[in-house]
Parts: structure tokens; sequence; C-alpha cells
């Protein structure tokens, strides 16, 4: 499909940073404090540094106050739920977020569950997804949020869609399957089990790929006219050794099919930290009132 356009995260998020930066600037010329964000990293995982120096500076740039803290690998599960329970009782902290994965050692369930649902940036505590099932306000998940914001800025309705999500995590695949429920489409959650699996994802109008196996979809799967959303962030090596990144899905090969497609880098990634600081910005808001 000649005509395939491509959805452009690293646009939007740019935009969304641009109208965040302007509400907290209102905010803070009429006296009000900032906006505050803590992310917490333990140990030295390469990829958690990069994606917190990440979040970290767009923090800087629409005006967030960071209040990150990096324990060594081998701080303990006490300590940081005493930071985090600490963060829970400070006023200049709207937004707090544990960035996985967590050395060995620590139960990542148990220290999410410590903190502030009205604080949890990355919309994972129980409480939001118990919100988000019912259709009720809360902080979401900022990965399907980025993915519905995408769809939104193009007019592209998932009302009466098939909708195919592929990959059940608790990160991507379930919130993401709840809130294109919300939008009225028709979802069906596929994964290593699911038999025919090709066959399913050529019924998706609208396909999310969130398995983490680099180019796993094909384009001889994605259905001619489809929306294609590729949450996968895997880096592989070519022939000749170097390095790159590539989504789930082959998109070479996919926009040959698809009307629209996120590329990687540069669709749903910085999607996923623009919704971190509106989530941020969303619970300052409520809080200042």
């Amino acid at each position: 499909m000649d005509t395939t356009r491509i959805l452009d995260g690293k646009a939007l998020a740019k935009k969304i940073q641009g109208e965040l930066r302007s509400q907290i600037q209102t905010q803070v010329e009429s006296g009000k404090r900032p906006p505050g964000l803590a992310v917490l990293r333990v140990g030295d995982d390469p990829a958690s540094a990069v994606y917190v120096r990440n979040k970290e500076r767009s923090c800087e740039r629409v005006g967030i106050a960071s209040f990150g803290r990096h324990f060594p690998a081998d701080t303990s599960a006490e300590e940081i739920a005493a930071e985090i329970d600490r963060l829970n009782t400070d006023d200049r902290v709207d937004g707090i977020l544990l960035q996985l994965p967590l050395p060995d050692h620590l139960d990542a369930v148990s220290l999410l569950l410590k903190i502030d649902p009205d604080k949890d940036a990355d919309g994972l505590h129980p409480v939001n997804m118990g919100r988000l099932m019912r259709g009720e306000p809360g902080l979401r998940s900022c990965t399907p949020a980025g993915v519905m914001a995408l769809l939104k800025e193009y007019d592209l309705d998932p009302k009466g869609k098939n909708a195919v999500i592929v990959g059940r995590s608790i990160l991507v695949g379930k919130p993401m399957a709840l809130m294109l429920l919300e939008a009225n489409a028709t979802v069906t959650v596929a994964h290593s089990k699911t038999q025919n699996l090709p066959e399913v994802i050529r019924n998706a109008d609208i396909l999310v790929a969130a398995v983490g196996r680099p180019q796993m979809i094909t384009g001889d799967m994605v259905k001619p006219g489809s929306i294609v959303a590729d949450v996968g962030i895997n880096r592989i090596t070519d022939g000749e050794g170097n390095s790159k990144l590539v989504g789930d899905v082959d998109f070479e090969s996919a926009k040959e099919n698809a009307s629209f497609i996120t590329p990687v880098p540069g669709g749903v990634g910085p999607m996923t930290v623009a919704m971190l600081l509106k989530n941020t910005v969303e619970a300052y808001l409520e809080k200042i009132g």
C-alpha cells in the first residue's frame, strides 16, 4: 500500500509536552509549586538507565521537578518500601514510578502495591487497573494510553472494529484490551497459546503487537487497510554486526498492507513517556485543585 501513513509518536509526544509545559507555566506563574515526579531505579540495568535518563530530561523540558533516586543493586525491599512511604507523604511529589525490571531478590508486585494509587504515575496499581476496568477516571497505564492517544490524533475511531492484541502482559496487553473495549472495539487478546495465531492476526482491523519477539509479525499476517501499533522494542544485530532497534512487526513487509503503522523507534515509545508526564500533571492538577 503506497499510501501507508506513519503514526508519528515522536511528533505527537512533542505536541503533548508543549501543552503540558504551558499548563504547568500557568500554575507556576500564579504562585503554585511545579509538579513533581520521583523515578526510583534499583541496580545497574543499562536499558533502565537510558529510560530513566530520558524520563528525567522530559520532565525538565516541561517543567516537572525530579525527585528520583538510584539505589545500589543489593538494596533491601525494606529500604525501598521506606522510600516509597516517604514519597507518598511528600507534598511536592505527584507521581512515583518504580523502574522495572528490579534485581531478582526484590518482588516488584509487593513494592508497586505500596505506591499511593493517586501518585501511581505508571497506572499499574490494582486500584487504577480496577478504575479502568469499571470505566472510572484514574491514572492509566502509559503505553496503552499512548496507543489510544495516537489513534485519536489521527482520527482513527476503534468503534465497531476488530482489534487484536498480541501479548497479554499486565503492562500492555490487558489494559490495552480494556481501553479498546471502552472505545467500543471488538477485542481479541492473542498470546503464545493461541491456536492459528497468523489467522487470528489476519482478522485485525486494529493490530497491537506487544510480545517482545523481534519482527515476529510479517506482512502476510497484516490485513490490507488495517492499523498497526507496534509496542515491541527489540535490539537485534545484523550480518555486519551492527545493532539496531526493531519492533515485533516486520515494518517493511507490514507497511505494504497496513493503512497506518507506527515505526520503531519513534512510534509508541515516545508516547509512553508523554503519558507518564501527563499522568503526573493530571495528579498534580487534581491535588492543587
